[in-house]
């Protein structure tokens, strides 16, 4: 089986054991034909990258280490100065990490500027589902909303898995942005996680106990 559209956002379409799932679709704003693991033609780090090119470069650059990698309290600040949560509140520094650990292929504990680059075009279109559905500005969504917004990402889940993700991720009944960027991201780990394992493109995985704790404690 394929992985449709996971490439840029994912949304894990395939068919799991005891449900009925129907083919993802791109979400809103996806980059088209974004190749899974980064953005080609962008160099690791490089001090000779030209900040007039991408003026992404001059967030980055402010913020990152002589190492050219950045950690999750110097994400929180790259993103808060690039003021790319708009109206809404700054990501909290857990959701940092997480999105740390989504993008961290290499296990340093840290993102890089290929790794970046991907991650500001997941927030972009993440943020533009979000904003679709916050008509009011208010900066939260209610619970059915979010359950609308996962589906429209390409992701067919099961009304359980949907009560735990939405009992995970509301305050008072409310889902603000930051908790909806930190669902996202998750999902995404996830089925990447997954995905890596599925060898056969069958839906279906065995995991021993080690690979297990990997998967849930490092995301």
């Amino acid at each position: 089986m394929a992985y449709p559209g996971f490439g840029a956002y994912g949304g894990y379409s395939g068919q799991m054991p005891g449900m009925q799932m129907t083919m993802g679709q791109p979400m809103p704003g996806a980059v088209p034909n974004m190749p899974h693991g980064g953005y080609s033609g962008y160099s690791a780090y490089s001090g000779t990258y030209s900040a007039a090119a991408d003026p992404m470069w001059t967030y980055f650059t402010a913020i990152a280490g002589q190492d050219g990698e950045v950690d999750a309290e110097e994400l929180q600040r790259c993103l808060t100065q690039s003021g790319i949560s708009g109206t809404y509140s700054p990501f909290s520094l857990e959701t940092c990490r997480i999105m740390i650990s989504m993008m961290d292929r290499d296990y340093t504990g840290k993102m890089g500027f290929n790794e970046f680059k991907e991650l500001w075009a997941a927030l972009n279109a993440w943020k533009q589902n979000f904003m679709m559905i916050d008509q009011d500005r208010s900066g939260t969504v209610e619970l059915h909303e979010l359950s609308q917004v996962i589906a429209a990402m390409g992701y067919r889940l099961s009304p359980q898995t949907l009560i735990a993700i939405v009992k995970r991720y509301s305050k008072n009944g409310k889902i603000f942005f930051d908790d909806y960027v930190a669902c996202c991201v998750k999902l995404r780990a996830l089925t990447d996680f997954f995905r890596r394992r599925d060898n056969m493109q069958q839906g279906y995985v065995n995991f021993v106990y080690d690979d297990f704790l990997q998967c849930t404690m490092a995301i």
